[in-house]
């Protein structure tokens, strides 16, 4: 017997049903900037990855004294940037969840600096 039969009907409908009702459960308590948090979460997605993409850190002194940074350097220079974009995040979430729209602002800002988007 095929799973397409109409006694498994009222079972598919009533999955269905709680589904939808469950995703618009998430939807009607969307914090302030839950839309802004996805865009941004697609930006990054969208972003090929490469030495001219990702998390930025400040430039070193030694940097700017035309020392060559190490290997090590480098990737300890991208390891705290994005420990910092993962704080911001997290930041931005946590004011998200609160119904904080300027904490949550700030955070999606100071991530979206880090990044680079939109300079």
């Amino acid at each position: 017997m095929s799973n397409h039969s109409p006694r498994n009907l009222p079972g598919f409908v009533i999955c269905t049903a709680g589904a939808a009702w469950l995703a618009g459960a998430g939807i009607a308590h969307a914090g302030p900037c839950t839309v802004q948090i996805a865009q941004f979460d697609q930006k990054i997605s969208a972003t090929p990855p490469g030495p001219a993409t990702g998390p930025t850190f400040p430039q070193t002194l030694g940097a700017q004294l035309h020392e060559q940074p190490t290997p090590r350097d480098v990737a300890h220079a991208e390891h705290i940037a994005s420990k910092n974009v993962e704080a911001a995040l997290e930041r931005a979430q946590r004011a998200d969840d609160a119904g904080e729209s300027a904490a949550c602002n700030a955070a999606l800002s100071e991530a979206e600096r880090l990044y680079e988007i939109g300079q």
